[in-house]
């Protein structure tokens, strides 16, 4: 299987300019990043989302979850949000 690349969105980006997401993104770079471009459909911490947001994966981070899509044709993982896990369902 090819690795798949990592593609940020600017809604990510500017999540992480917040004070909370700070200590985080070291995490998600060395640990989460690795394991999503190996295989980003399953895993221990992945779900698939249901109903409309059908195509969207969510990673847990412990209280956070990390949001993303997959294109297979360009074998890119779009990382679209990280949320706390009491605001990211609402």
């Amino acid at each position: 299987m090819n690795n798949f690349k990592i593609a940020e969105t600017e809604i990510f980006t500017k999540t992480l300019k917040k004070y909370e997401y700070k200590n985080i993104y070291d995490k998600i770079k060395n640990y989460v990043y690795p394991q999503l471009k190996m295989n980003p459909y399953f895993g221990l911490n992945i779900k698939k989302l249901k109903g409309e947001f059908e195509d969207i994966y969510r990673y847990r981070i412990g209280n956070y979850r990390l949001f993303y899509k997959i294109d297979n044709q360009k074998i890119i993982i779009f990382i679209l949000d990280i949320d706390h896990r009491k605001d990211s369902y609402k």
